[in-house]
């Protein structure tokens, strides 16, 4: 038997809903968002997780919460496991970054924040750390945020950068999973948990479903 990593973002935020790009302000699950995390833990519930994890902003934590009720297991809190750091983005719309921004937002770097390799490290290492103290057979369930988590599962996967946009976003409340396979971790399913739909998300990956 193998490791598995679920790699669940967070339900919805009214910061998502009006397009605000979230980083590291904390915002809170709202109504919806709540109502998605709970229908979300049910499901990944029957998969037997052996061990969660979150990001320590409130919108994971809450989500990882959910699951935690439900299963009987504690939440390990890890500071790198939080959204990309957005800089002068944070709070701003789409359209208001698109415009005071157009360089930057060409190339997806935000003024004052991080870099795409730097979150992709910094997550990376947080699934290290916490993978390690999975048994063989165990699943562990991670939640996270959008960038944070597609950035860190590519690293993890060993991906070269230039590759990374071939990847999408993931959708509030889904997840991707990842298995331990002989040559190192491989992708299995990627947003999962709803038909496609466009992502509202911090990240790159989201920028061409977004209004």
């Amino acid at each position: 038997m193998k490791r598995k990593i679920v790699l669940w973002r967070h339900g919805r935020t009214t910061w998502n809903v009006e397009n605000r790009f979230q980083g590291k302000t904390d915002i809170p699950l709202d109504e919806v968002g709540i109502a998605q995390a709970h229908r979300a833990a049910r499901l990944l519930a029957a998969l037997g997780p052996t061990a969660i994890v979150s990001s320590p902003l409130q919108r994971a934590a809450h989500t990882g919460q959910a699951l935690a009720d439900l299963v009987g297991l504690p939440v390990t809190h890890d500071a790198d496991l939080v959204e990309r750091d957005g800089g002068d983005w944070e709070g701003l719309t789409g359209v208001e970054i698109r415009a005071r921004y157009p360089a930057e937002h060409a190339v997806w770097e935000p003024p004052g924040g991080e870099t795409g390799a730097q979150v992709a490290k910094r997550v990376s290492a947080a699934l290290e750390r916490a993978v390690a103290t999975v048994p063989d057979d165990g699943l562990l369930v991670v939640a996270s945020h959008g960038a944070a988590l597609r950035l860190g599962m590519l690293q993890l996967m060993g991906m070269p950068e230039a590759t990374w946009d071939r990847f999408g976003g993931l959708s509030n409340c889904c997840w991707s999973v990842l298995a331990e396979g002989r040559s190192g971790w491989r992708l299995v399913d990627h947003n999962a948990g709803t038909l496609p739909e466009p992502v509202l998300s911090d990240d790159k990956a989201a920028v061409t479903d977004q209004p």
